[in-house]
């Protein structure tokens, strides 16, 4: 199989509570190479979201190492891991955090603004996307004008459409209904096989978790393969 895009090797985490300290990450390690997808499963509370928050460098852990594409990001300056996560990284939440004033083709095209791509660039990608995902006649819709599953769509192309070499997702489709759920969950599926993504998937359901190359469930601060 082809290179790893992340490893995380002995993360430990902990959080205070009061006078005590509460370990959520014991050690935990996996590898996520490019073209696999990856589910993450346990319990509310295991800390599937901390440790998505630590592999996308937006949170420090108290032990171990976040390496990425070969790089140890883990003793990186803030500046540098936000370098790394708008070069290599794309992100999904169970909540869309789409920009409310923009439309839905202007929610894809700032991130690659910010990236340095030209605006025209930046349109013409953002449209192959949407179209992608049966938006085409949605671009210039606010996300108020948008329905739960429209709105995570537009989530999902904004998260690939800087090309990133790791998709972290954390129940992207929690707060769909059932069914739209799964259209949208096989939508992502099937983008991010088509680019040869590596992807981390926390989801609740064993039927979504399924339908990936691998899981891992997080137990006792540990990541187990299933």
């Amino acid at each position: 199989m082809s290179d790893v895009v992340l490893k995380l090797s002995a993360i430990v985490r902990s959080f205070h509570q009061g006078r005590a300290d509460l370990q959520v990450l014991k050690g935990a390690d996996i590898e996520v190479r490019s073209g696999e997808i990856v589910a993450m499963l346990g319990p509310s509370g295991a800390g599937k979201s901390t440790l998505l928050h630590i592999a996308g460098l937006l949170e420090k852990p108290d032990g171990g190492e976040v390496i990425l594409a070969g790089t140890n990001a883990t003793r990186l300056n803030d500046d540098k891991r936000t370098e790394i996560r708008r070069a290599s990284m794309g992100f999904v939440y169970q909540y869309h955090h789409l920009l409310p004033e923009f439309s839905a083709l202007e929610n894809v095209v700032l991130p690659q603004m910010i990236a340095g791509h030209s605006k025209a660039q930046a349109s013409v990608r953002a449209r192959e996307l949407l179209g992608r995902l049966g938006l085409a006649g949605r671009e210039t819709h606010r996300p108020g004008q948008l329905s739960g599953g429209e709105q995570q769509r537009v989530a999902i192309c904004r998260a690939l459409a800087n090309r990133p070499k790791l998709l972290l997702a954390d129940e992207p489709t929690g707060n769909l209904d059932p069914a739209t759920a799964d259209v949208v969950f096989q939508e992502l599926l099937s983008l991010v096989r088509e680019q040869g993504l590596a992807a981390l998937i926390a989801t609740h359901n064993p039927d979504l978790a399924a339908r990936m190359d691998r899981r891992v469930t997080l137990q006792d601060g540990l990541l187990v393969e299933i």
